[in-house]
């Protein structure tokens, strides 16, 4: 059976300075000694979560997309985390799924998060991304989607395939809703019978705002593999396809799970 061996990143982020964030990461990535298959940032990776997207947004063709496809290919490694593209007159919180070869695919934020006027400044996407690596089908979204479980919810088919076996967020999420954030994440695997992956940043942004990172990785059953807050932190794990089989064979709820369509 397949594994799959990612890395999370656990980092402060200096406010708005693109370059102190871009090199902090770079160094980070360069000196990791285990061997790995995905790094993952968190949202906003080279900004912290800026509300002024007209001054640092970035096209497909910008810095921090480059960035990405060198750091991709000198490591041979997929690299994912989410910033701030500008496409058409209007600012998306994207994320940017990074293969080795310089192929990518991207994901926007479904749920703005209208509590910090995000929706204010942002469009929102309509689409969600799975990807696929190794046999391993990867459900990739950002942040406040973590509050809305049908967004991330399985489409069962009629053979019984799953749509995903791994589900990864990326999020700016303050320390004072870290228990909305941990108990969520442990939901979503158990709901989906699947991994979860949330990786968060840590540190105060430009409004003293606290990020404790907390960022998790759970199995299948809801188990905490992973847990890691307060500190920055760079940990590799490696996942086990046949543990998803598994669960969803000796425990086979999905087979009563309702049938919806997501517009």
């Amino acid at each position: 059976m397949s594994s799959l061996t990612l890395t999370i990143i656990q980092t402060d982020l200096s406010w708005e300075n693109k370059a102190a964030n871009l090199q902090r990461l770079k160094e980070k990535i360069e000196r990791m000694e285990q061997r790995t298959e995905i790094v993952v940032l968190p949202e906003m990776f080279s900004t912290g979560f800026t509300m002024v997207p007209e001054l640092f947004a970035e096209t497909m063709d910008g810095e921090t997309v480059a960035w990405m496809k060198d750091i991709a290919e000198t490591n041979k490694i997929i690299v994912t985390g989410s910033l701030i593209i500008e496409e058409d007159g209007l600012y998306f919180n994207r994320l940017i799924w990074m293969l080795p070869n310089g192929q990518s695919g991207h994901y926007d934020k479904r749920h703005l998060f209208g509590y910090g006027e995000e929706d204010k400044h942002y469009t929102a996407g309509n689409k969600r991304l799975i990807a696929s690596v190794k046999g391993w089908r990867i459900n990739l979204q950002i942040c406040y989607d973590l509050r809305f479980p049908v967004w991330s919810r399985q489409q069962q088919s009629a053979s019984a395939e799953s749509e995903y076996d791994l589900l990864i967020y990326v999020a700016n999420w303050p320390e004072r809703r870290s228990h909305a954030w941990k108990t969520l994440l442990c939901a979503r695997a158990i709901e989906n019978q699947c991994f979860v992956a949330g990786v968060n940043r840590v540190g105060n942004d430009n409004k003293n705002v606290y990020y404790s990172g907390n960022s998790l990785v759970i199995d299948p059953l809801g188990q905490v593999l992973y847990h890691m807050a307060d500190e920055e932190d760079v940990f590799t794990i490696t996942l086990q396809k046949e543990d998803v089989d598994k669960v969803r064979a000796q425990y086979p709820f999905w087979k009563d799970a309702d049938v919806f369509t997501i517009h």
